[in-house]
């Protein structure tokens, strides 16, 4: 469904483990730039009421989303900790040119926002199947759930305000570069690293 080139290294969920408080607070950091990614998108393009509408909906549900993973990182005696830079999305950020008409821009927002959410309930999948704790494993379950809509719905409106064979050419190029990314990545202690 997801329609991700290269799956997560098995080996990622182990070392999650062993480093669930690093994955906590890269997480609640995931979810406050996902809020902030919302209304950002909100203010760059205010001429598109229902998406408006939607990312002021997604902007709230983000951050319920950071007030629940800071509450797991509470709960198990840990502290926000600082942010760290996202590698993997800094490097998606990479893959479409700077500049081009308003749709072009608003278009490549979406997919690599889909992306990262489509990574993260990957992510989020593995962790609920894996872990030994039962309870993080239930909470990663219903984000998985949460996410899958999300990148669902960032694709929808791209498909929306782009050309549709034209934004299934970019979104399958850019599933292709992510995939590259992959290969260096899942060595980390990081949600998306």
């Amino acid at each position: 469904m997801l329609g991700l080139k290269l799956p997560t290294d098995p080996r990622w969920v182990n070392i999650a483990e062993k480093n669930i408080e690093d994955i906590l607070i890269d997480h609640a950091y995931c979810e406050q730039k996902a809020a902030s990614t919302a209304i950002s998108i909100i203010v760059t393009f205010p001429e598109h009421p229902e998406l408006v509408d939607e990312m002021t909906a997604l902007a709230r549900e983000e951050m319920g989303h950071f007030k629940m993973v800071h509450e797991q990182l509470r709960k198990r005696g840990h502290l926000l900790g600082r942010d760290r830079k996202d590698v993997y999305v800094n490097k998606l950020r990479e893959f479409f040119p700077k500049g081009g008409s308003r749709t072009t821009q608003l278009v490549h927002r979406l997919l690599i926002a889909g992306l990262i959410e489509a990574r993260s309930c990957e992510r989020f999948r593995l962790l609920s199947e894996e872990l030994k704790d039962k309870e993080l494993a239930d909470f990663y379950h219903k984000l998985m759930i949460s996410e899958a809509n999300h990148y669902t719905m960032f694709l929808k409106y791209a498909r929306k305000y782009g050309e549709r064979s034209e934004v299934d050419k970019k979104w399958n190029e850019l599933l292709e570069f992510e995939a590259e990314i992959m290969k260096d990545l899942s060595k980390d202690k990081t949600v998306h690293g």
